[in-house]
């Protein structure tokens, strides 16, 4: 029987997936999977940073909080030019879609036009086209959808009951509102969160529950795993264990059966075998690239080899003027997804 699309999930019912032997959850969500998407396609990102560092939010994973000693500098926006060249590097390396994320707690109207500048000029590159801006306010959505952008990323981030414990310079709400703005204006939503930040499998549960359940699911669901960073409060928070992640990728196919799960930020301290049975359990997309924003990524060979090894290959993006090939092959010339874009 066909996956249904639901968003009345309940958190009993979601904790049961979780809590199904290993096996007969990876056999279900492949199923899933496999009925919605082509399990051998994988949509390839690319993601910069275009305004880093000096942040006014307290997210305890972010080094890009102004409040924590990380190391990281701030950076004012950058100009249309050196964007337009980190895309087409992007893209002659093989990634379909260029994400850009800037450490702001939220956009000022000034903002908008430069950035709606940078999203024309990258999406007459050929590429898909996604920004992480946080909290927008009155009219920002709607102008950036008139300036191409087709994705808007901002993420729930944990459990609503969790979120106090990790964030307390905005509310849980607030993160509602700005993904109610970006459904109003037409854009496709990037919505997920970031797990092994000391929540129970029962908030893991409540995380999945909370984006499954939203009015619309999220076209784009990223799964990250946090990536520890000196100087944050999570600096040493206890290393989720590797299947249980693979776990919370399973249930989010279930759930959702039509969005395309990103395998986010924490790759690099996954090995290739823990890929492998993400990709298997649902995940359906990638960042490609040395970099998500101020932490480390796979590097481009390490992934080219990845894929040639479990047969995969990059989505293809149907654009207006015909079809993108992304091609992360032998001859190709892909941190947080957050919301409050402190980190992708």
């Amino acid at each position: 029987m066909p996956a249904a699309i639901r968003h009345d999930w309940s958190r009993d019912e979601v904790a049961a997936l979780f809590a199904l032997p290993f096996n007969d959850l990876l056999h279900r969500a492949h199923g899933v999977h496999r009925e919605h998407h082509d399990p051998n396609a994988v949509q390839v990102s690319t993601l910069l940073s275009i305004k880093t560092g000096g942040c006014p939010e307290d997210c305890a994973y972010c080094p890009q909080a102004q409040r924590y000693d990380t190391g990281v500098l701030p950076q004012k926006l950058l100009e249309v030019d050196e964007v337009l060249a980190r895309a087409r590097a992007a893209r002659d390396a093989g990634a379909s879609r260029f994400c850009m994320g800037a450490a702001w707690r939220g956009p000022k109207d000034r903002d908008i036009p430069k950035v709606a500048a940078i999203v024309r000029a990258v999406k007459d590159l050929g590429l898909e086209t996604c920004a992480t801006l946080g909290l927008l306010g009155d009219g920002h959505a709607q102008q950036l959808k008139d300036a191409g952008l087709d994705y808007y990323n901002h993420n729930l981030d944990t459990a609503p009951e969790f979120y106090g414990e990790i964030i307390h310079t905005r509310e849980y709400q607030d993160r509602l509102t700005t993904l109610e703005q970006v459904r109003d204006a037409g854009l496709k939503t990037c919505c997920g969160g970031i797990v092994g930040m000391g929540e129970t499998r029962e908030q893991r549960a409540g995380l999945l529950q909370a984006l499954a359940n939203l009015p619309e699911h999220p076209h784009s669901v990223p799964i990250n795993q946090l990536v520890p960073v000196p100087g944050t409060p999570l600096a040493n928070a206890e290393p989720l264990d590797p299947f249980e992640f693979v776990r919370t990728i399973a249930v989010a196919r279930i759930l959702m059966p039509l969005s395309i799960v990103r395998l986010s930020a924490g790759r690099q301290q996954m090995d290739d075998a823990v890929q492998a049975l993400c990709f298997f359990a649902g995940a359906g997309s990638i960042f490609y690239g040395e970099k998500l924003l101020t932490t480390g990524n796979p590097d481009v060979e390490a992934d080219r080899a990845l894929f040639r090894r479990l047969d995969l290959h990059p989505m293809e993006v149907v654009e207006n003027a015909g079809t993108v090939h992304a091609d992360i092959g032998e001859n190709a010339s892909c941190g947080h997804g957050c919301g409050c874009s402190a980190a992708a």
